[in-house]
This record gives structure tokens, sequence and C-alpha cells, in this order.
């Protein structure tokens, strides 16, 4: 942000930001400063732009979003109880890596808690109401369609955020989104994520909403773990 005071930088913080990669300079508005910073560095997780194993320093990508570095330690505090970095004190925060075994245990979990309930909805949610989440749908396939990750991730979230705010459990959704967008980070080194892939994970979407439609309980098992694996 123009004008905003930064916060004194230590030696540490100074040294650790000279040699980090750089992420493309953004500027974020005055309003919701902290949302905005942690909405831009949930972005750069899921693209790859925050690199897994480096330390990046609140000073520094204060400088690069065009803020103070309060915001940006609160958000990267945010990310640390979320489990994607962790903090080093007089140093900065340090990007955790995945693993294939950790990214197959959550699909596992996520498996776990998902199905059973989209099963349950299956039988009982009429089908003119899943009709209705057909625009959450089209809004994951036209940001599939357009190749932007991260916004196809949010997308993502938001359709299996509406599917399971149908169980009525508050506490199931949150659980479930917080080990989705777990999943969405990449391995370190993994290619990515081509469009073609993300197009088809998207007509996942639709073809889930056909199958709870039509009460195709197999078809919903099947398309929720094939789902699950291609995240």
């Amino acid at each position: 942000m123009n004008g905003a005071a930064h916060a004194p930088v230590s030696e540490a913080e100074s040294e650790c930001a000279a040699g980090e990669p750089l992420i493309p300079p953004q500027k974020v508005l005055r309003h919701s400063v902290r949302g905005q910073v942690l909405d831009a560095l949930r972005a750069a997780l899921v693209d790859g732009e925050l690199v897994p194993g480096e330390i990046y320093s609140g000073p520094a990508l204060g400088e690069r979003f065009g803020v103070s570095a309060t915001p940006v330690r609160e958000a990267m505090q945010q990310l640390a109880l979320e489990g994607a970095v962790e903090c080093l004190p007089n140093r900065g925060f340090r990007v955790l890596t995945r693993t294939r075994r950790s990214q197959a245990e959550l699909s596992e979990v996520r498996a776990l808690i998902e199905v059973p309930v989209m099963l349950r909805l299956a039988r009982s949610v009429p089908a003119a109401t899943w009709e209705s989440l057909r625009p959450a749908a089209e809004a994951a396939a036209e940001a599939a369609a357009e190749g932007d990750l991260p916004r196809y991730a949010d997308a993502d979230r938001a359709f299996h955020r509406a599917v399971l705010s149908l169980s009525g459990n508050g506490q199931l959704a949150r659980i479930a989104e917080e080990l989705h967008r777990r999943a969405q980070w990449p391995l370190p080194g993994a290619p990515r994520v081509r469009r073609g892939d993300l197009v088809a994970d998207a007509a996942e979407h639709s073809a889930l909403l056909d199958a709870l439609a039509a009460q195709d309980l197999a078809a919903v098992e099947r398309l929720v773990r094939a789902h699950f694996a291609g995240s």
C-alpha cells in the first residue's frame, strides 16, 4: 500500500529476504488488507509461487504487495495454523513440503468424510436442489477453461462447500473445506497443472450433480473417490 509504514526489518530478516525466490509484485487495496494479503498468499501457494522449503520474510513480502510487514505476518500466522508454513523466529516463514504419502492420506480422509454424507444426501435431497447448484459447477468450469488455477481452486472448494452445506452440519463443512484446501497445495517439483486436467476435473462436478439427482449411489461414490484421487 502506498504510504504504508514498514515495520523495522531485523538483520536476520534482511539476510533472509536477500536470497529468497521472487514473487511477482502485486498491489492490494487499503480495505481488508490482511484478508487480501491472505487471499494473495493462498493463491501463491496453489500456483506454486511460494516454493516448498523456501523461507520468506514479512518485510520482503510486504514490499512486493505494497503493504507493511504487519498484515503479511498476520496472514502468514494464519497459514501456519492451516499447516501451510512454519514460523522461524527472526527469520520469517518456511513453506512446508508435502509428500505423495501425505497427499494420499488427505484423499483418504476426505473420502471417509464426504462419501457417506453425499450418499445420504443423494437419498434425501430432491433433484431440483441439485439443479440449483449448477451455477457453482459452471463457475468452476469457466475457471478451468481459462487455466486459472487459483480461481479454479476457489471455485472447486465453493462447489464442495455448497454440496456439503445441504447436510446441515456446519462443523463437517468447515473441516472438509480445511482438508480440501490442504489437498490443493502442489507437491514440490510437480509440473504446473495443465488446463486440460483442470477441465476434466471440473467436468466431474457436473457428472456428480447428475448422479446425485438420479440417486445413482454407485456413480456418486465412484465419482467422489475419483475426484479426490485426482485433486
